[in-house]
């Protein structure tokens, strides 16, 4: 990749040039220069027009050589990555993969839109398309990017409002986003050097907090020492420049959380993923394409792709006696001696009683349908 950059310096520095030295510019000025030398002597007037000709004709011809030679340092360049990379991707794509599933794939554009904030585009897109996207969700969207709008010029008022509102289901996600709003109007009061009015502040709003944020609310009250000389104190992280952006996202997150939905969008979401595991399944391709054999007949990747964290939402539980995955209606069963299995799994090997004692597939371990409880992940 270094070889690619350098390369890529040396491009833009040649075009760089030849912005600087405009072509037009520079026949312009021949052109002045010539009717300047006829102006002063008219007799020159042959002489001058031969030289004009002359003059032209060479700036022109370097200006064609300076091209040419961006022209073919692109072309190289382009040829170059064109050999470094050479996957094909269409042969990890599958062009079935939304088969009767036009809608689906429409409905989540149009959600995408809307979780975006582009609601006018996203209408748009859902009335071309046939579809209809719940005025409850709009509503909801347009609630939270009126609130975020409010945040990126530091108006915390609509927040605090919404967090006070849903004190209780914030709490049960464990969210610390009441607090860090608390906690940032009480620095902004610091900030504008309304110190008596911060504490009071302080009073009003930190008490709530205090079992579960003691030491934060400890710094808190102990900053205002050094508000004169905050940033060479052991107090200068409080006033980060990125505090607002992460409130943001913050209450972007719980916001989401609260009406079911991840902090991003499904579309966001799968090209991020495929992104991720496209390079994984080009290879596979490649290599099954070489030794011609196929995906099985349950679409099963024949590799594991490996996803960043913000791109998993559930664990997955594989029963090791089916080799299938559980689902709602075969949970996965713990026996007594710990090991787990798929409730089809269990109703079999107990032959469909509950009193049946049978031996643990992985263990000597006996154990029956009834001592077994459900798992969850």
């Amino acid at each position: 990749m270094e070889s690619f950059i350098k390369d890529y310096d040396k491009i833009i520095k040649k075009q760089r040039k030849l912005e600087t030295n405009d072509p037009l510019d520079r026949l312009i000025a021949i052109v002045n220069e010539a009717k300047d030398k006829i102006r002063a002597d008219p007799t020159t007037v042959s002489k001058s027009l031969e030289g004009l000709t002359g003059s032209i004709a060479s700036v022109s011809s370097d200006i064609s050589d300076e091209y040419k030679d961006l022209q073919s340092s692109i072309t190289k360049y382009s040829k170059a990555v064109d050999k470094k990379f050479t996957a094909d991707m269409m042969a990890a794509i599958n062009p079935h993969a939304f088969d009767n599933k036009e809608n689906i794939l429409k409905t989540t554009i149009a959600t995408h839109f809307i979780r975006q904030g582009n609601f006018e585009i996203g209408d748009l897109f859902a009335k071309e398309a046939g579809l209809t996207v719940p005025d409850s969700m709009r509503h909801q969207f347009m609630e939270m990017f009126d609130i975020v709008a409010a945040l990126k010029v530091n108006n915390l008022e609509p927040a605090l409002k919404w967090a006070t509102k849903h004190r209780s289901g914030l709490e049960k996600r464990s969210s610390t986003l009441e607090f860090k709003l608390h906690r940032q109007r009480y620095l902004q009061l610091l900030e504008t050097n309304e110190t008596q009015a911060a504490i009071t502040y302080a009073r009003q709003n930190f008490a709530y907090f205090g079992t579960r944020h003691t030491q934060e609310i400890l710094r808190l009250m102990c900053c205002i020492i050094y508000m004169r000389h905050i940033k060479t104190s052991p107090y200068a992280d409080l006033f980060a420049p990125n505090a607002n952006a992460d409130i943001q996202h913050t209450f972007t997150r719980d916001f989401c959380s609260l009406i079911g939905l991840s902090c991003d969008s499904p579309l966001y979401v799968s090209v991020t993923v495929g992104t991720q595991a496209m390079p994984t399944m080009i290879k596979m391709a490649t290599i099954m394409k070489a030794k011609k054999t196929e995906w099985s007949q349950q679409s099963e990747l024949p590799v594991e792709i490996n996803l960043t964290d913000d791109t998993k939402f559930h664990s997955i539980f594989t029963c090791p006696v089916s080799k299938e995955q559980a689902t709602e209606e075969n949970p996965p069963m713990m026996m007594t001696c710990g090991h787990v299995i798929c409730k089809e799994s269990l109703q079999k090997l107990s032959r469909n009683s509950t009193t049946h004692r049978f031996k643990c597939p992985y263990c000597p371990s006996e154990s029956t349908a009834s001592n077994a409880k459900n798992v969850y992940f």
